[in-house]
């Protein structure tokens, strides 16, 4: 057994950066659907919605994206000075901590099966062969330590525990965390008059959403909302730096997806839960900006609170496209009409020479 702390600072600068390698690989993946027009029967809203509606040039967003990442990167850093030390390679040791919590585990188990009148030494005797040894003594062995080595079964479920059970529960833990500090801190802002005008509603410059559009947010609202909420869930559930890693480029492919303007039949992200991009992008509309609070994950806040969006959306989006390619075509109009009216003055200035 070795204790690699090299590796686990590894896996901390890893944690930190891989979240956005995340958001651009899949960000840019969307791009080129989106620029290239693959798929528009999945499309949420047409590209004349996105030039006619959105407030905020791509540039615009890209610029303040990157800022709240640098932002994001820099509070991680310092907060990592703050932690205690994480160390790998004593997981052999971990599992047989689990293994003798186990074992001691078995000393109630006979008088559990007992209220219900069972014989646990028989039941042991007949159905385990001896590998249930504190329960075959009826749980009265007195010094844990002297039971011989443990038995197979109770490796596997050491295992199990340590490898599956522990870490789905702190991913669920962290996932629940961050859902509810987004869902109150999200509504309120927009309860609150002062935080929606000074913060929130940079975001909503974007009426049509779009994936790298994800993270377009007033630094406040992205430290707030994004790198507290995250890191609050991290926290809070003790997850290793390499749960951490998974959390977090899970909690950042989830959010890109959301924002991506595509209810894609073949996407994974957008059929673990009822939150995905369609659901989201309702609370985008001006319709819809008073409901849909709950991000990334689940809608359960929501449901709970009655913020959740009820009524029918297709007579909605279908009025919004139309809106949107009329204004397009009257600019058309109105820019052709002016190249006319310019080549025009054109030729009359070259006649008159």
């Amino acid at each position: 057994m070795t204790l690699n702390t090299v590796a686990v600072k590894k896996h901390f600068w890893l944690s930190i950066i891989l979240p956005h390698v995340a958001y651009w690989v899949v960000s840019l993946v969307f791009h080129l659907i989106d620029t290239y027009d693959l798929f528009p029967q999945y499309r949420l809203h047409t590209p004349e919605e996105i030039t006619q509606r959105n407030l905020a040039s791509r540039w615009e967003v890209a610029r303040d994206v990157v800022l709240e990442q640098i932002l994001q990167v820099a509070t991680a850093a310092f907060l990592n000075l703050t932690e205690a030390k994480q160390m790998t390679g004593m997981e052999g040791y971990d599992v047989a901590v689990w293994a003798r919590r186990i074992r001691i585990a078995q000393r109630a188990l006979p008088g559990l099966l007992g209220l219900v009148g069972l014989n646990a030494k028989a039941i042991s005797e007949n159905v385990a062969l001896g590998g249930y040894p504190l329960l075959a003594e009826g749980g009265k062995q007195a010094v844990v330590e002297t039971v011989p080595a443990f038995a197979t079964w109770e490796m596997v479920l050491a295992k199990a525990i340590y490898w599956v059970v522990v870490p789905g529960f702190q991913m669920w833990a962290a996932v629940a965390i961050m859902d509810t500090w987004q869902y109150f801190w999200h509504r309120a802002m927009h309860m609150n008059k002062w935080m929606y005008t000074n913060w929130h509603a940079r975001h909503h410059r974007l009426y049509v959403p779009y994936a790298y559009g994800a993270l377009y947010n007033h630094p406040v609202e992205g430290f707030v909302m994004d790198t507290l909420g995250a890191g609050i869930g991290y926290k809070l559930s003790f997850m290793s730096n390499r749960m951490g890693m998974l959390f977090f480029v899970g909690s950042m492919m989830k959010t890109v997806d959301d924002h991506c303007g595509y209810k894609l039949p073949w996407d994974p992200l957008q059929h673990i839960t009822s939150n995905n991009a369609a659901y989201h992008d309702i609370h985008h509309q001006s319709w819809g900006i008073k409901s849909n609070f709950s991000q990334p994950f689940f809608t359960i806040w929501d449901r709970w609170l009655g913020t959740k969006w009820e009524g029918d959306v297709k007579l909605k989006y279908e009025r919004t496209r139309a809106n949107a390619a009329a204004k397009g075509e009257k600019k058309q109009h109105k820019e052709k009409k002016e190249e006319v009216m310019v080549n025009g003055k054109q030729n009359g200035k070259v006649k008159a020479k």
